[in-house]
């Protein structure tokens, strides 16, 4: 009776005519960030942070969470189209999806995409509200051992889950720590890592580092390759699949869906990761993997189901915990910060108008997006015409304007550019960003938490392992270290996330 309550508590507050706007801009914003490649909706995330700083909180939440999921749909729309992936999580998607295209079955592919999409999305939020309260009422009984070892285990997760090397991904997160240090320690009142710089003293702004290593990083990187989009000369063909399709997309549906709920809860996961180990499992349990890189539908239903589960199941442990999965999750957290509200448990018992208001806008969300993406092809194919060239001038004026407007700092202007700068020289180097910004989110409250944990047990390290949670916690933290270890554990963690370029 309390979950109708609070479901009607959620869709009275998603169904005002702001939050309802708002919910449309950000599925439409998604969609067409999902829809030109090189933008993405880290970047895109990352640029409209400021803006949610005039925004009420669940309007600016509602929008933001629209970019990400609704992004997931727009990236698989040029994937099979022509071949170009307007996000990262649809690259999966190309590789069956466009022959499917040169066949003339377009429309039967972007239909399952669609569909697969909807029905992942609504599971995995039918999921979120159901876990939801069970989880926060789990977590009000965290003290802050438990959040100690819950950072180290959310720390640790973004690098073994990180693509690419280990090595750097641990570094990644070691330079978020120590960016997080800076400013005036709380405690002794000493500043740290500041250099002279009155300005530091209140330490990096999170909007400044977001909007440097994701925006401009991004626009800069992109400006290095030569526009190449192609256009699919042959027609769309009938949206609707043959019945044969439907049977052999329906599991592949229901498995990436089951892949992307689990793996979006987990710190380092997301839509990416999702969409290729679910292309990776329907490889290996299909009875024809000959057909796979050659238009099967499977290839195309499983790692679409996979990435809007992701997308959406990377908030339960933001919005339960107040824990970050990953890079937009952190910035998600960022967001609710701006805005005075506290990540965690507490949000659901004691904001339910939010958390409640922001799942029912997903379901709103989900079903604009399939009304926003099947009948306007034709827009969002012709929409690749636009250079590139025309589109990053203002980009990055927006970025400036933005990041300038939150605290009325040049100051804040020169140091976007010096982290779009950093940005850069990381992607050159095949390092990524997001276990750096995971780091600096969760350095603060890793370090407040061990100094409340060790002041309450007089400086005992045992605390640690005396406490049952975070003693399990601490468990399975170290049972994932093997997976650094051990020679075959690292080469099975290789595989999957190169299975979906075979």
């Amino acid at each position: 009776m309390d979950f109708l309550h609070f479901l009607v508590l959620g869709f009275s507050e998603a169904l005002t005519p702001t939050n309802l706007l708002f919910c449309f801009i950000g599925a439409l914003l998604g969609t067409l960030i999902g829809v030109l490649p090189g933008i993405g909706p880290t970047a895109t995330v990352a640029i409209l942070l400021p803006v949610t700083f005039f925004l009420p909180p669940l309007a600016a939440l509602i929008m933001l969470s629209g970019i990400f999921y609704g992004a997931q749909y727009g990236g698989s729309t040029t994937a099979i189209l022509v071949n170009l992936p307007g996000e990262a999580s649809a690259v999966v998607t190309a590789i069956d999806g466009y022959q499917m295209a040169r066949k003339g079955r377009a429309g039967a592919a972007l239909a399952i995409a669609a569909l697969g999409s909807f029905f992942a999305g609504t599971v995995a939020t039918v999921g979120l509200a159901v876990a939801g309260p069970t989880l926060s009422s789990f977590a009000l009984s965290f003290g802050p051992a438990e959040y100690v070892s819950l950072c180290i285990f959310g720390l640790l997760a973004a690098t073994i889950l990180a693509h690419g090397s280990v090595i750097k991904a641990i570094g990644m997160v070691c330079l978020g720590l120590v960016l997080g240090m800076v400013g005036i320690d709380v405690s002794s009142g000493a500043t740290r890592l500041t250099f002279g710089s009155t300005e530091l003293y209140d330490g990096i702004d999170f909007v400044v580092i977001a909007v440097g290593l994701f925006g401009v990083a991004e626009i800069a990187s992109n400006l290095e390759f030569k526009e190449t989009r192609g256009v699919l000369q042959s027609t769309i063909g009938r949206l609707w699949p043959t019945t044969q399709e439907f049977k052999e997309s329906w599991g592949a549906v229901l498995r990436g869906t089951a892949v992307g709920t689990i793996l979006g809860v987990l710190p380092g996961g997301g839509a990416t990761l999702s969409a290729f180990s679910a292309y990776s499992v329907e490889k290996k349990i299909s009875r024809t993997p000959e057909k796979f890189g050659h238009g099967a539908i499977a290839g195309v239903a499983g790692p679409e189901s996979a990435n809007n589960a992701g997308a959406q199941a990377s908030f339960i442990p933001l919005l339960t915990l107040g824990i970050p999965s990953n890079s937009i999750m952190a910035m998600m957290l960022g967001a609710m910060t701006i805005h005075g509200i506290t990540p965690g448990p507490s949000v659901i018992h004691n904001q339910p108008e939010l958390f409640w208001g922001l799942i029912a806008s997903m379901w709103l969300g989900n079903a604009m997006l399939l009304v926003i993406n099947l009948p306007l092809i034709g827009i969002w194919v012709r929409l690749l015409k636009v250079p590139y060239r025309l589109l990053y001038p203002a980009i990055l004026l927006f970025c400036c304007i933005g990041v300038y407007s939150v605290n009325n700092r040049g100051f804040d202007v020169a140091l976007v550019i010096l982290f779009g700068v950093l940005g850069y020289v990381l992607r050159k180097a095949k390092c990524e960003a997001g276990p750096l910004l995971l780091g600096f989110v969760l350095g603060p409250l890793l370090e407040t938490n061990l100094r409340r944990a060790l002041l309450l047990s007089q400086g005992d390290p045992l605390v640690f392992f005396e406490r049952p949670i975070s003693a399990v916690l601490l468990l399975v933290t170290a049972g994932m270290l093997l997976t650094l270890i051990l020679p075959a554990i690292r080469k099975s963690r290789k595989e999957a996330f190169e299975a979906g370029e075979d």
